[in-house]
């Protein structure tokens, strides 16, 4: 199991904690790839705070939807709509969006059952997210596969990163990342 830690601005602010604390977390735990998540703030303090994100971490720093911030990150991670909003074909989307963010970086996209699975098998990306396992408060309205996940997961060609509710004690035979974000709080 690889640990990719989810640093979700909102709950951060939340729970009172500071990104410094959650990077600190993120390290103790041997984290390979963290995904920085920011949906309220403006891009300035996106931009800002990806910096300091850089300077506390050596490691993959992955942007959650803002493709147009990639030169502070490694890559970019999108659900199905925004994707589908840089064009309404799958494969052209990610055509354009390795035009704007070149080549040598990373792209995952959010997954939740067979059918999305499918067409992520025909795209040029890196990886997966597939999920929610687990409710949670920030996805509150994601279907849930629970066990089913793992089974999934076996149909993907890229490697998987297990989301929504994952913990560092939960255990799947196909999925390459945990993503976890308040587990590690």
């Amino acid at each position: 199991m690889q640990l990719y830690a989810l640093c979700d601005r909102d709950l951060l602010r939340s729970r009172n904690v500071s990104i410094e604390s959650f990077i600190h977390k993120a390290k103790e735990h041997n984290a390979k790839i963290i995904q920085y998540r920011n949906k309220n703030d403006n891009i300035g303090m996106i931009k800002k705070e990806l910096i300091l994100l850089r300077q506390l971490y050596d490691g993959f720093l992955i942007i959650n939807d803002y493709y147009e911030l990639i030169d502070f990150c490694d890559g970019v991670h999108l659900g199905q709509e925004d994707l589908l909003s840089i064009d309404s074909n799958p494969k052209r989307a990610i055509s354009i969006l390795k035009a704007a963010i070149g080549n040598d970086k990373i792209i995952g996209l959010s997954t939740h059952n067979k059918a999305e699975i499918e067409i992520a098998n025909t795209l040029d990306i890196n990886y997966i997210g597939l999920g929610a396992y687990r409710a949670t408060s920030t996805k509150g309205d994601a279907q849930v596969l629970g066990e089913n996940l793992d089974t999934l997961a076996s149909l993907s060609n890229h490697p998987v990163g297990a989301i929504g509710g994952v913990n560092i004690t939960d255990r799947f035979t196909h999925v390459t990342y945990h993503v976890i974000g308040s587990g590690l709080l």
